[in-house]
């Protein structure tokens, strides 16, 4: 049931969290995605749970991004809002309506995706009979149109035909290996008219069949000139499909080559590279195409042929899995986790995750980062080896992989995106010069506290850490010092620690000094995780023994004020105490 993308499990209400419990189970690295506000947060709670806003522009982004989704509520509520975007059925991710009871799973769009392979698994874990409507699938028990992978329709346009005749009585005759279709009830005749082709021969247009590719062919050529060109050509001079590619092999020498990386996302076929060039000699094209073959492990019945263009075909009698082709250029993704809820990660640090190998960082940020595929390994470290995480990350992609970096809050605010810009500045290592590096922004501490309390950094503010660990503690109280001249708010991490319990009173000496006692003051303690709590205080009134190291302390500047107000519309409700920063100055 693992899938690349887990499914996000939506509901609206507290009645079908149990539900959504049992699919959770399911599927082990689906969330539960919760309405704010909606479902109480109780003994069935979960941290990793993702907690939304609005419905229809979650379920568009969900969609959006081809996650499958199967939602705890009706069927029309699902379609209204996902009905904008609907447009190309090819590229739906499966969409599935369950009641909250789980008395019904009904399969509304991603027939091609699996939608309905979904629906009996999520049905077999409920135990209830799937609403399964698609005619295709209820007459033959499968779709016909959704090759398993490795395959690929020649043309859905014609499959939609083709399956459309066979339901309307005519016969078919399964010609090469399609083995997921050896317990299909289709009505197969030896001397049929129609006729289902397994090739990676192109399609020639015949009405009667409905071609699937496998992907068995592997292209290798040692530069970039006109690549796609030169592959298409060099597929349609053998009478190749161009969805019968598995991939495309080019020197090492080619790694981070924009040229090439651009062609295998116009040919969508993953970029594979060997060392045969580099072996070969200084110049990439000293080696040939085939030799580049040679050595990119391919499986031993390939059929390898040269073309007029320098491009070498291997064409092998089954799919070629492109994971064992060559290796991949590696990438390292640097993300920051946000300040604890899943809900407040960013869209892009959650892709990371779910297309990661391998997830490095302290034990305590991947923890949060979970749960994980089986197929993906963790790394977890002690907080203090961050040089150490960051030389590890390089290494593991460097060889291929698709390593993920995890922080908490932003990566680059006293966290491990300057420790791996750190490590690749100066480790004078070249193979990790190839590592496609991305930094993905996050919510930093700073952020989530200030956008609790209301908006106390809405003028200009500065970030300091009180640790000394890594700088010394005279500088701290400098910088600390010209802050308070610059009359700037501040926001304080790692104010104190069982080591270090005296300096968060030293820095409140130097603020004194100078800013007022009724200074507004902002205290956020595990703001984004369970337990979070926030109080506002004054500079006169706060205590070191307020604060630990899992608090944020803003401190305001000379313009920072505070107001309290009370909900008209319920004259029980507590104050509510909102700080900000004018946007001013006087």
């Amino acid at each position: 049931m693992a899938r690349v993308t887990p499914p996000a499990i939506l509901i609206l209400g507290g009645s079908a969290l149990a539900t959504a419990r049992r699919l959770q189970a399911c599927y082990p690295n689906a969330r539960v995605h919760r309405l704010r506000g909606r479902v109480a947060v109780d003994a069935q709670a979960d941290p990793g749970d993702i907690v939304y806003d609005e419905l229809g522009a979650h379920l568009r982004e969900l969609y959006a991004s081809g996650t499958p989704i199967i939602a705890l509520c009706a069927a029309g509520i699902v379609i209204r809002c996902v009905a904008p975007l609907l447009a190309n059925k090819g590229a739906e991710p499966p969409v599935l309506a369950v009641a909250e009871d789980g008395s019904a799973v009904v399969p509304l769009l991603g027939g091609l995706a699996g939608v309905n392979v979904m629906a009996r698994e999520i049905a077999a874990v409920l135990d209830v009979p799937p609403a399964i409507t698609t005619s295709g699938e209820l007459r033959f028990g499968t779709c016909v149109l959704n090759p398993p992978e490795g395959y690929a329709l020649a043309s859905l346009v014609q499959g939609k035909r083709f399956v459309s005749d066979l339901l309307a009585g005519e016969s078919t005759r399964v010609e090469g290996d399609a083995h997921w279709l050896d317990d299909a009830q289709l009505p197969r005749a030896p001397h049929a008219t129609r006729a289902i082709r397994i090739t990676p021969l192109a399609w020639n247009g015949n009405t009667d069949e409905l071609v699937i590719h496998p992907r068995s062919v592997v292209v290798a050529l040692t530069d970039s000139e006109d690549a796609v060109h030169r592959i298409r050509d060099a597929l349609a001079a053998h009478g190749l499909a161009e969805q019968a590619l598995a991939a495309i092999v080019a020197p090492a020498t080619g790694i981070g080559n924009t040229t090439l990386a651009q062609a295998a996302d116009a040919l969508g076929a993953p970029l594979r590279f060997t060392a045969a060039a580099s072996v070969a000699g200084e110049h990439a094209g000293a080696a040939s195409s085939r030799a580049l073959l040679s050595t990119a492990m391919l499986p031993s019945n390939c059929t390898v042929v040269d073309t007029a263009t320098g491009i070498a075909l291997a064409i092998a009698d089954q799919p070629v899995d492109p994971d064992t082709v060559g290796r991949a250029r590696g990438r390292l993704t640097v993300i920051g986790l946000g300040p604890g809820s899943a809900d407040l990660m960013v869209p892009a640090a959650r892709a990371a995750l779910a297309q990661a190998t391998d997830i490095l960082g302290y034990a305590t940020y991947v923890e949060m980062a979970g749960p994980f595929r089986a197929d993906q390994q963790v790394h977890p470290t002690d907080n203090r080896e961050e040089m150490q995480r960051a030389r590890h990350a390089f290494e593991l992609a460097s060889s291929g992989r698709r390593v993920v970096m995890v922080s908490s809050g932003d990566p680059g605010v006293f966290a491990m995106a300057s420790a791996v810009l750190e490590a690749l500045d100066t480790a004078g290592e070249p193979d990790w010069a190839d590592v496609e590096l991305d930094i993905v922004p996050g919510v930093s501490a700073a952020m989530a506290t200030a956008a609790q309390a209301g908006a106390p950094l809405g003028h200009d503010f500065c970030m300091l850490s009180l640790s000394d660990n890594l700088k010394p503690w005279s500088i701290i109280e400098t910088r600390i010092a010209h802050a308070v001249e610059a009359d700037l708010v501040m926001a304080f991490y790692n104010p104190v620690s069982r080591a270090r319990p005296w300096q968060l009173d030293k820095a409140l000496d130097i603020v004194r000094a100078t800013r007022a006692p009724h200074t507004r003051v902002v205290l956020g303690r595990d703001i984004g995780r369970p337990g979070a709590s926030l109080v506002t205080t004054t500079l006169g009134e706060l205590k070191s023994t307020d604060v630990d190291m899992r608090t944020m302390v803003i401190i305001g500047s000379s313009t920072t004020r505070g107001f309290a107000r009370r909900s008209t519309q319920d004259t029980h409700s507590a104050q509510r105490e909102w700080v900000y920063t004018p946007r001013w100055y006087r």
